[in-house]
């Protein structure tokens, strides 16, 4: 397998495996050393798991001269100097996001703790507004679509998200017709410019990811949204003609308490006395995931909530929600969760446990109609395996962690350091707009942030590169850390706090 970013590493396997089949197809083991020396791939069968006496592990080993001791992902310097896809397949039924999707950049530096997809497809890169903006008018012309959607990990980020939007909805070319989906919308980088432009057309439901229901609770996983800046996007939304938002939150998140619980409740009222301003009945709908820790974040060692926590804290917010009709609750399986956390940090010794799940009968497991943890449980039995093990307990700063022997640049310490922060409390800024904090992702691979704008914008939240019409920055204090490293810090005492 193939990690980090493909398009320079898809030509170095192609050629590899074309040289093989050349050489008439010997055995595979020769195959898989050629990968092997690529850099960015992966090949599991040259490496060797090694446990200690109580089946913990001790390392993860290169069996073969060509397999490196670690592996470290590819990093694509530069998306503007690489091929986008030009001419995409057009479905002949209906499909599932079925509109034309244009990446707009790669990466996040928001540093959300909980997020494994900004922690390993770091440093930023954004690809140029012309660049986005002839994607966008080609692939249209050419599918057909009427939908775009501007796909990144916070599409509302980039640099110059204000006028591509306004570009692409009121391009003559397509009549008005256009409408412009942001999949990622950050409550912090929304504005009243943004929700007009995107209600030209189609006006569907707004989705926004507070994540937490207090703002102790979003230093805890690092998402700085004051709850002035949400209620200043759903304004924004109401005031041009939107009815329904939903709001998308965790629960089982370190060390939250039932107040931060009951605070996701709260949040909703507060949104749905917003829209009362501009609508006779709006709504909002708040949907709950159970949290599930993920590697390569600094949540890594944090052992997960059980399923009855996690159902605890659902029913908590099923009863104190009761009463409000324009507040809809929609949760994730609290057993599904559990599942999920199996395999999330497991090691080598879950394929049997997956295969063995499969041959019970364990199809479609995300159908809830179809799902059945026992088949998990009963499963790790088998095997000598535990729920406590894989999912529940904490994990040691010195514990051997299943992918320690694979990198997706980031520095141990640094993430243990900001697993520390965590539970202090502590929020970290976006780093665009701060000094490094040496987290390796860029220091690493010798690749800066690639955005429009080297400065965050003045009187704006930062790092959206446009004014907003959200409050003002959030405040922060120079605190030292250990390790010679400094970082900006936010104020516990911040406005909005839960």
């Amino acid at each position: 397998m193939v990690l980090g970013d493909g398009e320079e590493v898809v030509g170095e396997v192609t050629e590899a495996v074309a040289e093989w089949k050349q050489a008439g197809k010997p055995d595979r083991s020769s195959i898989w050393r050629a990968l092997a020396g690529i850099a960015g791939v992966y090949v599991p069968g040259l490496y060797e798991a090694v446990y200690d006496e109580d089946g913990r592990l001790v390392e993860t080993i290169p069996t073969d001269p060509a397999a490196p001791a670690q592996v470290e992902k590819r990093t694509l310097p530069d998306l503007a100097e690489w091929p986008y896809p030009r001419r995409q397949l057009v479905p002949l039924t209906e499909v599932v996001h079925d509109r034309l999707n244009v990446e707009v950049f790669r990466g996040c530096t928001r540093g959300c703790r909980f997020c494994q997809a900004g922690m390993v497809t770091r440093p930023v890169r954004e690809r140029p507004a012309d660049q986005v903006r002839t994607m966008i008018s080609d692939g249209l012309k050419r599918t057909g679509y009427d939908e775009v959607a501007l796909t990144s990990l916070s599409t509302a980020d980039f640099s110059g998200v204000d006028q591509v939007v306004h570009d692409t909805v009121n391009d003559p070319e397509c009549g008005g017709q256009v409408s412009v989906s942001l999949p990622s919308l950050r409550v912090d980088a929304f504005t009243v410019g943004i929700a007009a432009q995107i209600g030209k057309a189609r006006r569907t439901g707004l989705t926004f990811a507070p994540e937490a229901g207090t703002w102790r609770m979003r230093q805890v996983i690092n998402k700085l949204v004051r709850e002035e800046d949400l209620y200043d996007a759903v304004r924004s939304a109401y005031s041009q003609g939107w009815r329904r938002m939903k709001l998308y939150f965790l629960t089982g998140l370190p060390t939250e308490t039932d107040e931060d619980t009951l605070g996701i409740a709260r949040l909703a009222r507060n949104v749905v006395a917003i829209g009362r301003e501009y609508h006779r009945s709006p709504s909002v709908t708040i949907s709950v995931g159970g949290f599930v820790p993920k590697v390569f974040t600094p949540f890594q060692w944090f052992g997960q909530n059980t399923q009855e926590e996690l159902r605890r804290k659902i029913n908590l917010l099923r009863d104190e929600l009761r009463r409000e009709s324009a507040v809809k609750l929609k949760w994730h399986d609290p057993r599904a969760s559990v599942a999920e956390g199996i395999v999330s940090r497991g090691d080598r010794r879950l394929a049997a446990v997956i295969e063995d799940v499969w041959r019970a009968g364990g199809t479609f497991q995300e159908w809830s109609e179809k799902f059945d943890l026992q088949l998990w449980l009963d499963s790790l039995e088998r095997h000598g395996l535990t729920m406590e093990e894989y999912v529940y307990r904490h994990r040691a700063e010195d514990e051997a962690l299943p992918w320690d022997h694979i990198s997706a640049g980031l520095h141990r310490d640094f993430l243990w350091m900001e697993w520390r922060d965590a539970l202090n409390e502590v929020g970290l800024e976006d780093c665009r707009w701060t000094p490094c904090y040496d987290c390796g992702a860029c220091t690493g691979y010798g690749v800066e942030h690639v955005v429009a704008s080297a400065v965050p914008p003045a009187g704006g939240s930062q790092g959206t590169g446009q004014d907003l019409a959200v409050g003002g920055e959030i405040p922060v204090e120079l605190t030292s850390k250990p390790a010679g490293r400094s970082r900006e810090v936010a104020s516990a005492a911040s406005p909005g706090a839960g």
